[in-house]
């Protein structure tokens, strides 16, 4: 049942309605303005009253420049503004279509006050703001401001200073936080321009004014799109401003209220600019980093101690923005980042850390007995969170908490698996167009695949007997095949099928994959390249497991499909190394299962012949005759040798090993021309400069020739192996060609 409207606005009502000029109108507006400033005035009377005015009419007082005889130049504007602003509080008004349609009259009607020298107007501006400010309230209003393309006024006002600018900048940063990154638009030049407004204005503010604008900058950059941020950003001013306001807080006596911005700020300037930002001290580039991370590393020790969940998840936007900074910390420093730390700095660095992790592991420990499923909503998050963090720090530390951290693998792997499929659900969901897309988006498991960055140290774990054993145990080898097969899905990008409709049309050339597809394609990659080496650890260190385990078979299957399939790219060179010894590894231990005449064999044994053959040649820059050369890893292989220097050397062993097994394998290496092109090589290489090591792999991979196929001496000595023996002193090879 409708609420029930009083009297004396049932007879306003009326005499609006009936109101047959302007002038009546108005003359009832005062009558309006006494009822919707009395405090019975409900929800259902200002509406009956708002849509008895019209806005059309309200509209036409904000716009006028006409007054009447003897009346204040102002008098439309301050009626219409001081109604209009009484209505918008409450929420039914505030987002009504013809409100939300006339946002940009309240912007103009600012506009044009700003322009004017008459100070009376700045009424007007603030009662202008007040309505914005009520309208922005609500996602309705957020979402009428972004089709209203009137937005980037609210940033400019704050840019230029004007009369109550503040107020223009709260809007904006208010509609950002709530709308996330569609609300920048796709021009990066409104963003720029707000950040180096507002970080110089943090940079010298001095008052509390200081830790607001620090709060408004932390929203505005987590809501930014990513691909503002390129090479460009060096030029502007806000990463500088931004560095100096952060390190005079931070560096400074303050309490909680104004730390906590602070390091939320720094964490996600962090994210966006990399760990370089915070040496951008040329004196003494080590200490604002050394300062963040042990902050950080002290702040997570006192939020996840003796706390409750419900407390630490109350805190949680702050303890993980101090897990993105160590985690960027650790990755950093461990990948060798420009930054020279003395023994002492790594000392009190780790063990700051050491303090961090520790809590992070009993909180999960915790957890794993609480909420043994991840709990929900927030809970599900932040346990992301933490295992996301832990990932991290495992993947470098492998020995701190050891027995810990395996107890409660399975619950790690638990939330880590349920995370990776739902980020694969929503992902295919998004690429199809599934009905489905919309469930999948609102799966709080679904935005971040932690066992991607689990992979890393899953690396490690599989070394360790117990916990391989739990590995097992869990069934997550099925998962990591799940996981390969997934990544695989997206290296390996096709063309996408064109529409029935369109096979006639003449087409442009194809553009290949988009940035966003690059950027995915290049993570798959690294992805695709840590499973291997789980897997490596596993078919090593479990020999019987893997002959006797279905699902190994099918990864061998799988990798002798994917490897010929790898387009030959600097970018993909490592997943081919990678993808070829792991197969020749499987290979040995399923040899039994390997059947000759097999097509998928045959090219995948043609591709690994490429991958090993490639890797050295004969320098160009020198003579090139007959023992005169120098041995050189070649410039394709050259970029990624410090990855791949191992793989090759592990692939030659396990080639060699194969031929004994798989003697028909030797017909390959014979007949694409690599036993032929290895002798040929080696011979030009003069006396002293064919390395020990490199030596002894090329030797015995020539004696396993040697062994498997009987023609194999003939087409050595036609190349004179003889003098290569001598000269290199292959004593090993020599014997078996020629005898003592």
């Amino acid at each position: 049942m409708g609420e029930k409207i009083p009297e004396p606005v049932k007879k306003c009502v009326a005499i609006l309605k009936v109101a047959d000029s302007d002038t009546a109108k108005f003359a009832g507006l005062f009558m309006v303005t006494k009822l919707v400033k009395a405090g019975d005035c409900s929800s259902a009377c200002k509406k009956a009253l708002f849509e008895a005015i019209g806005f059309k009419f309200l509209k036409k007082l904000l716009l006028s420049s006409e007054v009447p005889i003897d009346c204040p130049p102002l008098v439309y504007k301050s009626v219409a503004l001081s109604i209009l602003s009484c209505f918008c509080s409450d929420p039914e008004i505030a987002t009504h279509q013809e409100m939300l349609a006339n946002i940009p009259v309240f912007l103009e009607v600012i506009e044009k006050a700003e322009q004017s020298d008459d100070d009376d107007l700045l009424m007007v501006i603030s009662e202008s703001y007040e309505c914005l400010k009520h309208i922005a309230s609500y996602p309705a209003g957020q979402k009428a401001f972004l089709k209203s393309g009137v937005l980037t006024k609210l940033p400019d006002f704050y840019i230029e200073q004007c009369f109550q600018c503040d107020e223009a900048l709260s809007i904006f940063v208010l509609i950002v936080g709530c709308q996330g990154p569609v609300a920048w638009g796709t021009d990066p030049k409104i963003f720029h321009s707000i950040l180096n407004k507002m970080s110089l204005d943090f940079k010298s503010d001095q008052s509390e004014k200081k830790f607001e604008l620090c709060s408004m900058l932390y929203t505005l950059l987590f809501n930014c799109p990513r691909d503002f941020i390129d090479a460009s950003t060096d030029e502007e001013i806000w990463p500088s401003s931004t560095y100096k306001g952060i390190t005079e807080i931070l560096t400074s006596k303050i309490g909680k209220t104004q730390r906590d911005p602070a390091l939320k700020l720094a964490s996600i300037v962090v994210e966006l600019l990399g760990v370089e930002w915070c040496l951008a001290d040329e004196e003494r580039p080590k200490q604002f980093f050394l300062l963040l991370v042990q902050l950080c590393s002290v702040e997570v020790r006192m939020q996840l101690e003796d706390r409750t969940l419900k407390q630490v998840i109350g805190n949680a936007e702050l303890i993980t923005s101090c897990f993105t900074i160590m985690e960027l910390a650790i990755a950093f420093v461990a990948s060798g980042g420009k930054i020279d730390l003395e023994e002492k700095e790594k000392q009190t660095m780790y063990t700051g850390l050491k303090g961090a992790f520790n809590a992070v592991i009993t909180l999960l420990t915790k957890m794993s007995k609480e909420l043994p499923d991840g709990g929900s909503g927030p809970e599900r998050i932040f346990t992301c969170a933490l295992v996301r963090v832990l990932a991290a720090w495992l993947a470098q530390e492998t020995s701190a908490n050891r027995n810990a951290v395996i107890a409660m693998l399975p619950f790690i792997l638990k939330i880590a698996n349920e995370t990776f499929r739902a980020t694969r659900a929503r992902r295919l969901a998004s690429k199809t167009g599934s009905p489905d897309l919309e469930s999948e988006e609102s799966n709080p498991w679904g935005h971040i695949d932690v066992l991607r960055l689990l992979l890393p140290a899953l690396c490690h774990l599989a070394v360790d007997d117990k916990a391989r054993s739990v590995l097992f145990q869990v069934e997550e080898d099925e998962v990591l095949f799940e996981c390969i097969s997934y990544h695989w899905s997206i290296v390996n990008y096709k063309r996408p099928p064109v529409p029935k409709s369109e096979r006639k049309k003449v087409r442009a050339p194809d553009a290949g994959p988009d940035a966003k597809t690059l950027a995915e394609m290049a993570d798959s990659r690294i992805a695709m390249i840590s499973a291997c080496n789980i897997f490596m650890n596993l078919t090593v260190l479990e020999p019987k497991r893997v002959e006797s385990s279905p699902l190994f078979d099918r990864l061998l299957k799988f990798v002798m499909d994917a490897l010929p399939e790898v387009k030959s790219t600097s970018e993909n060179l490592v997943l081919q190394g990678h993808l070829a010894v792991f197969g020749l590894l499987l290979m040995k231990q399923l040899a039994t299962k390997a059947r000759k005449n097999d097509f998928s064999i045959c090219r995948y044994v043609q591709s690994v012949i490429r991958f090993l053959w490639d890797a050295y040649v004969i320098d160009e820059g020198r003579e090139t005759t007959v023992s005169t050369g120098s041995l050189v890893v070649s410039m394709t292989y050259k970029e990624h040798w410090i990855e791949l220097s191992e793989l090759w050397f592990l692939g030659m062993q396990t080639m060699s090993g194969l031929l004994s097994q798989l003697p028909w394998v030797s017909e390959f290496a014979v007949e694409t021309g690599w036993v032929e092109g290895t002798a040929i090589m080696l011979r030009k290489v003069r006396v002293g400069a064919l390395p020990h090591n490199i030596r002894a792999a090329y030797e015995d991979f020539l004696c396993q020739m040697l062994a498997a196929n009987k023609d194999v001496a003939e087409l050595l000595k036609s190349h004179d192996i003889l003098t290569t023996c001598r000269t290199h002193r292959l004593m090993e090879l020599g014997k078996r060609l020629f005898g003592e």
